[in-house]
C-alpha cells in the first residue's frame, strides 16, 4: 500500500508545479505560497475531522512537537524557495533540482536516523545527482 500512495504523491507533487506555475504569474510568490499552505492546511484539518483523530493532539510528546513544528519550519522555507525558483526559473529546470531532496534525505537518514547507506541505494543517488546535472544544463 506504501508504494501506491508514494507513486500518488510523485502524480500530485507533479500536478503540483505544472498548477503553481501558472497560477503563480503576476502573483509574489511568498503570497502563492501562502496560499498554498491555507488550502494545505484546510484540507489536513479536514482529513483529521473525517477520520476523527482529532483527539489524539493531547497525546503528542513534548519531543514530538518540538519535530513536528521543525518539520513543519523546514517545509514552509522549503515552498517559499521552491515558489520563488518557480517564479524566475524554468519549471523542467526546478523541479529536477528540487528532487535532489532525495539525495540529501538519504545523506541526512545516514548522518542523524543511522540508517544504512546500501551499494544500490548510493548507486540510485549518484544516478539522481547525475540526472539532475543532465537535466538542468
Amino acid at each position: 500500500m506504501w508504494f501506491f500512495f508514494a507513486l500518488l504523491s510523485s502524480v500530485f507533487a507533479a500536478l503540483t508545479s505544472i498548477l503553481a506555475k501558472t497560477g503563480i504569474e503576476g502573483v509574489h510568490s511568498s503570497l502563492a505560497t501562502a496560499i498554498r499552505t491555507a488550502v494545505v492546511l484546510l484540507m489536513a484539518w479536514g482529513m483529521v475531522f473525517l477520520t476523527n483523530t482529532q483527539s489524539g493532539i493531547f497525546a503528542i510528546s513534548r519531543k514530538s512537537w518540538l519535530f513536528l513544528i521543525l518539520s513543519g519550519m523546514a517545509t514552509g522555507a522549503s515552498w517559499l524557495c521552491y515558489y520563488k525558483a518557480l517564479q524566475i526559473g524554468e519549471v523542467s529546470k526546478v523541479v529536477p533540482i528540487d528532487k535532489l531532496s532525495v539525495v540529501f534525505t538519504l545523506i541526512m537518514a545516514f548522518v542523524f536516523l543511522h540508517e544504512k547507506i546500501t551499494v544500490k541505494s548510493a548507486v540510485g543517488c549518484v544516478l539522481i545527482a547525475v540526472g539532475t546535472l543532465l537535466m538542468v544544463l
